[in-house]
């Protein structure tokens, strides 16, 4: 064989489905303020949605004696029976819904859910109505799918919440799910029984759209809010409802990797067979994990909800002290939103021009070492997301740093 030939391999050329897809915003601007972290800046980091809490000791526990009893092998495919039972009397017991066994799928994570789902039911050019701002992943796993994400923003004025005459003006026939999430990670918005109606309403004009609801920071709500789910307001579209939710965020499980669902027996069926092709059952340790979870004390959880309160607390009303930012007080999640556009515009100490919030954020990581999101990589430009789930003491820090680095903005 020729030497040059050899010395000339073929190059790596990555699937065309991934053309669209890039590693989440989030993901990136963590590992930034890690990396100046290990060069030794003095950097706090606001990006991630993860609680700063450990997992409840009686869920290590739980864990702990399944590895004794030798609950190491594989499960059934879409979680075992009793892990089914407990997430049924879960979604019985909180939420009004009544699943059978063969209605509940459990995955490696909340996420993988919306994968199976979106796999097993999307056709190139199908079309997800996402409201903006959204959790990123949203819209990336539709487009590996080959479906169109239908991107609707979600006015402040309106609690960036979905508002009925939207999405009206964006269901089309190729309209396969709604996807809705309350609370809302990045804005912590939650709709209550009464904002959702109008919503349902237009499903129920439109019998070919299905709906997919993300109710994983279900527990984190505030300021006495009620948590409602949409297939327990309205029976008659349970069933072209996908219900989601997981252990992660109100048990602080986010490594143990378990999400799970209730919907329709032929979609559950048919996520199934994705699965089976993918990672097979989730780990038979954090099955049980989650079984001492579900059915475990809640005192912790709402002792851990009272403490995100205050943290949402300081945080907002920082915020809103400070020029050329405000921010609404979101009704739930660990996040805030806040609005920026009055800083669009001006200039920092260095000459550089603050053209949007992706200026503005890079602007706060480099020059007073706090790390947060840009609402553009949420779909709503002009905001930048914090997450509270971290301690007082830096997030009273944090803040000091932006009003500083605000102030220093002409």
């Amino acid at each position: 064989m020729n030497a040059s030939v050899q010395e000339q391999p073929f190059p790596f050329q990555p699937a065309s489905r991934l053309s669209a897809i890039g590693v989440s915003e989030i993901l990136k601007i963590t590992g930034l303020a890690i990396e100046l972290k290990r060069q030794g800046r003095d950097v706090i980091v606001l990006g991630a949605g993860e609680p700063d809490f450990g997992t409840p000791d009686h869920v290590k526990e739980a864990a702990k004696r399944a590895m004794e009893a030798g609950d190491t092998k594989y499960t059934a495919l879409d979680g075992t029976p009793e892990l089914k039972a407990a997430i049924r009397a879960k979604f019985k017991r909180e939420n009004g819904l009544d699943f059978a066994q063969d209605e509940i799928t459990v995955s490696a994570g909340a996420k993988q859910v919306l994968f199976n789902a979106m796999m097993a039911t999307l056709e190139v050019n199908d079309e997800v109505i996402i409201p903006t701002p959204y959790w990123v992943s949203y819209g990336d796993i539709v487009q590996i799918m080959g479906g169109k994400p239908v991107l609707v923003p979600c006015r402040e004025a309106n609690g960036f919440r979905l508002t009925a005459e939207d999405l009206v003006r964006a269901i089309t026939p190729r309209t396969r799910w709604v996807m809705l999430n309350s609370p809302s990670n990045p804005s912590g918005a939650a709709y209550s029984e009464a904002g959702y109606r109008p919503i349902l309403d237009v499903l129920m004009d439109h019998p070919h759209v299905w709906l997919m609801v993300d109710d994983i920071y279900e527990h984190i709500i505030y300021d006495g809010f009620r948590f409602v789910t949409p297939a327990a307001i309205e029976p008659s579209l349970r069933d072209r409802t996908l219900t989601i939710n997981g252990v992660s965020k109100a048990y602080a499980m986010t490594g143990w990797r378990i999400g799970y669902a209730g919907g329709p027996r032929t979609l559950i069926r048919a996520m199934a067979v994705v699965q089976s092709q993918s990672t097979s059952c989730p780990s038979s340790i954090s099955q049980a994990a989650a079984i001492a979870a579900l059915n475990g004390p809640t005192e912790i959880v709402m002792e851990r909800c009272r403490s995100f309160q205050a943290r949402r607390d300081l945080v907002v009303s920082a915020l809103n002290e400070m020029e050329g930012i405000s921010c609404r007080i979101p009704e739930g999640a660990f996040y805030t939103f806040a609005n920026c556009a009055g800083l669009i515009g001006r200039t920092t100490p260095d000459g550089e021009p603050i053209n949007s919030d992706t200026d503005f954020t890079e602007y706060l990581l480099h020059s007073v070492g706090v790390a947060v999101v840009p609402g553009a990589a949420f779909g709503l430009a002009s905001y930048f997301r914090i997450s509270y789930a971290t301690s007082a003491l830096e997030l009273e820090e944090a803040c000091r740093r932006i009003a500083l680095a605000t102030s220093r903005l002409s």
